[in-house]
């Protein structure tokens, strides 16, 4: 697939530039194959770059000097990341590894900058990726330490659906019982449990190396509706 092909598919902010400005983008894009397990980013580089995943899945995680890992957040196809490193010309805070064999595109920041500069829909389109991003945080940040790990799958999964963070998914995600256990920050074990849990629930049905969403409020909304 050409690489204006795969912007199209998995890049719902190229749809909004003009024809000159998809054509900057596409001579300065890189795109890059990259094996599950390899880290795409570290953490302390400077961002040179707005990071795209157009196939695959990429967790974004910290880690202190002890080994201790902590997942931020995954990022499936169509998902775009690390505005926030280039705006503030500072270098990321994490790093990113791919879970699985991924295709990553990068934008260099002298041109994420003249779009930022030139186009009207690319900045809205920026401000709403970032009004959800920081709503995302905020509700994990209130959350995290309060969550079984039912509920936590719930929010991981839910998370990996959000329409305006990585738009154009669909209801079904190719994702695994490891790669779910990795980003909800639970054992394969008790991801397969809670799985089954939010199967029996109605809220998802587990597919082979996938998840389809049946109900993705209720998902969205599970631990809140066990308390009530």
């Amino acid at each position: 697939m050409q690489v204006t092909d795969s912007l199209q598919l998995a890049a719902a902010w190229f749809r909004l530039l003009t024809p000159g400005e998809q054509a900057r983008v596409e001579k300065d894009l890189t795109v890059q194959q990259v094996p599950a397990g390899v880290i795409i980013e570290r953490k302390g580089q400077m961002a040179q770059a707005w990071i795209g995943v157009l196939a695959g899945l990429v967790k974004v995680s910290v880690g202190n000097a002890e080994g201790r890992m902590a997942s931020l957040t995954g990022v499936p196809a169509g998902g775009w990341f690390g505005e926030g490193s280039l705006l503030k010309h500072e270098a990321r805070k994490y790093d990113v590894v791919a879970l699985r064999d991924s295709v990553i595109a990068r934008l260099p920041a002298a041109t994420f900058e003249s779009l930022l500069d030139s186009s009207i829909p690319f900045n809205r389109y920026l401000l709403h990726l970032l009004n959800e991003r920081v709503a995302q945080f905020i509700g994990k940040a209130e959350n995290d330490r309060l969550l079984d790990a039912d509920a936590r799958v719930a929010r991981c999964l839910a998370e990996l659906f959000n329409p305006i963070l990585y738009p154009g998914m669909g209801l079904r995600l190719s994702i695994t019982q490891e790669e779910v256990g990795y980003l909800a920050r639970v054992s394969r074990q008790r991801a397969n449990r809670a799985l089954c849990n939010l199967q029996h629930a109605g809220l998802l049905r587990v597919e082979y190396r996938g998840v389809r969403v049946l109900d993705l409020e209720g998902l969205k909304g599970y631990e809140a509706a066990r308390r009530r």
